[in-house]
């Protein structure tokens, strides 16, 4: 008996081990093919340091990694691509298209890698994968006679502002508020930031773009025609094409603008003041820009901690002009003179993302988060104002966690004078402000289960007070928990179930627009926009 069971063991891990070889051995085949392919279809030449795969463990992790902010889709068992391929040029990208068509291989598109569920460069639904990483696609030329740039999709935000600032003290660009984001895939969520009240978002001052379809084609807001130019601006990345540039229209900033942060704890006040914010915020003068960043005072669960409430803003104007107006409507903040900081609009950029006042611009230039660590981001928008009894038991479940954090957005101004289908991005008129929830650690997966469950109580508990009928998520904060997609399913239902919160109405003409240019879904990811069944001829 014991003869037999040790005959039977090895059998079973003999078969299993045929089975990895074979696996390994197809895998192996894919890289090689995969790479001949890419050479023979692109108009130049690929070279082979653009081309990793993990035989080569250092370089394939430390590319992987480069841009990875969420430490939680870099553990061991999250699931790894058999290849990412780095373009030199807009050939390349197309040579990969067609190459991934060829096989059979699913593709997926990173700029930036900033995506919170890491849609990008992770694959739950199939394998093997290819990750097509944009990072060296970053070139950026400013025309300030035109007041415009054209800026390829792997240059940072940090990287556009540092060259727009370069040519010009009264210039500047709409978009993300985090200097390392990559702008391929910021703009195709709407791209908001600081100087959306005065000027919308990113997406809302694009001029043109140019992409790689699914038929390998490179194409420009002409050749696509309107309807899909309106969906790459705020329908979500992974879903039409692929980004190769955008078109960006320059806005006008004054030369001095203002800059402030203002702290108060619940001792303070901050209870009270946060509930008047939610009034005023929206509806003050269209210069001024005020989020609220909400922390605990410390990481320790003691009966000693607070709720420590930032007003950090940005002032298109002077000291003296912002105190003028911070005097007639928010009083309560108490902000002084001492408090302004006299600032470039580029200074400004530097200062709302968490640099010191002394860094000099070029910062930006290296295109690194100052942060990286595992979290997970859920996302509310507010059309009411929040009692200060939903405020206080918010605190109570604040209190639960270790490093609780929240950013308050305020809308109004040109959000609200923009209508809901000019892009795909709905969440305009009569939206109060936005709200990112966001659970942080660092102990790896020990502690995960309880912080991930921690933010999913919290976004629970404010159900009653947001956005109802859909209960709106802002689709560049990607979460998971809406739904997903499976694997070789392409269902419209399914897809509503987070579809119609990104985009709400504006999510059935996206769906059209995809039926229409990619019918075979080729660009999919856990939750891109489906394709319609197509009826064949008989």
């Amino acid at each position: 008996m014991a003869f037999r069971s040790a005959l039977l063991l090895s059998q079973i891990l003999f078969f299993f081990l045929v089975l990895s070889s074979s696996w390994a051995s197809a895998t192996y085949a894919i890289q090689q093919t995969f790479f001949r392919c890419l050479s023979k279809n692109s108009r130049n030449s690929v070279p082979l340091s653009s081309y990793y795969t993990p035989n080569n463990v250092s370089s394939f992790t430390s590319v992987l990694n480069s841009t990875a902010n969420n430490l939680r889709y870099l553990l061991p068992t999250v699931p790894k691509p058999v290849i990412i391929f780095t373009p030199l040029c807009e050939a390349h990208v197309q040579a990969a298209v067609l190459c991934s068509r060829q096989f059979g291989l699913a593709l997926r598109v990173r700029s930036g890698g900033h995506d919170y569920e890491a849609v990008s460069y992770v694959s739950q639904m199939e394998s093997p994968f290819l990750v097509l990483d944009l990072a060296h696609l970053r070139a950026i030329q400013v025309d300030i006679p035109l007041g415009t740039a054209w800026a390829q999709a792997g240059a940072t935000t940090g990287e556009v502002y540092y060259r727009i600032a370069e040519k010009s003290r009264v210039h500047g660009f709409p978009m993300g508020l985090c200097t390392s984001l990559g702008i391929g895939g910021h703009i195709t969520g709407g791209a908001y930031g600081s100087m959306m009240r005065k000027f919308g978002l990113g997406a809302d001052n694009v001029l043109d773009v140019r992409m790689v379809n699914a038929k390998g084609k490179i194409l420009d807001r002409k050749a696509m025609g309107e309807d899909l130019f309106w969906a790459l601006r705020g329908g979500g990345g992974g879903s039409f094409g692929i980004i190769l540039a955008w078109k960006l229209k320059l806005v006008n900033v004054p030369e001095t603008v203002t800059v402030f942060t203002v702290t108060k704890t619940l001792e303070q006040g901050a209870t009270k003041l946060l509930y008047k914010w939610q009034k005023i915020a929206p509806t003050i003068d269209d210069r001024l820009y005020i989020r609220v960043i909400i922390q605990a005072s410390s990481a320790e669960l003691t009966k000693n901690r607070t709720v420590m409430t930032s007003y950090n803003a940005l002032f298109l104007g002077d000291p003296d002009t912002l105190l003028g107006i911070m005097g007639k409507v928010f009083p309560e903040l108490g902000l002084t003179r001492a408090d302004c900081i006299k600032t470039t609009w580029i200074g400004s950029v530097l200062y709302i993302a968490g640099y010191p006042n002394t860094t000099a611009p070029e910062v930006l230039l290296q295109g690194k988060p100052l942060f990286r660590n595992y979290f997970k981001a859920k996302s509310d928008f507010v059309r009411t104002p929040i009692p200060e009894k939903g405020l206080l038991g918010l605190w109570k479940i604040y209190f639960e966690d270790e490093v609780p954090f929240m950013i308050w957005n305020p809308y109004g101004g040109a959000m609200a004078r923009i209508p809901e289908s000019a892009t795909p991005f709905p969440h305009r008129h009569g939206t109060l402000f936005k709200i990112q929830y966001v659970a942080t650690w660092q102990d790896g997966t020990k502690n995960m289960a309880r912080h991930m469950s921690w933010v999913r109580k919290l976004y629970n508990y404010m159900g009653p007070y947001v956005s109802k009928n859909p209960r709106e998520a802002y689709v560049n904060y990607r979460d998971l928990d809406l739904g997903m997609n499976r694997k070789g399913v392409n269902s419209l239902m399914q897809a509503s179930s987070w579809g119609l919160r990104y985009f709400k109405s504006n999510f059935y003409r996206l769906v059209q627009v995809k039926t229409r240019v990619d019918p075979d879904n080729f660009f999919r990811h856990e939750q891109s926009i489906p394709a319609l069944p197509v009826r064949r001829g008989s």
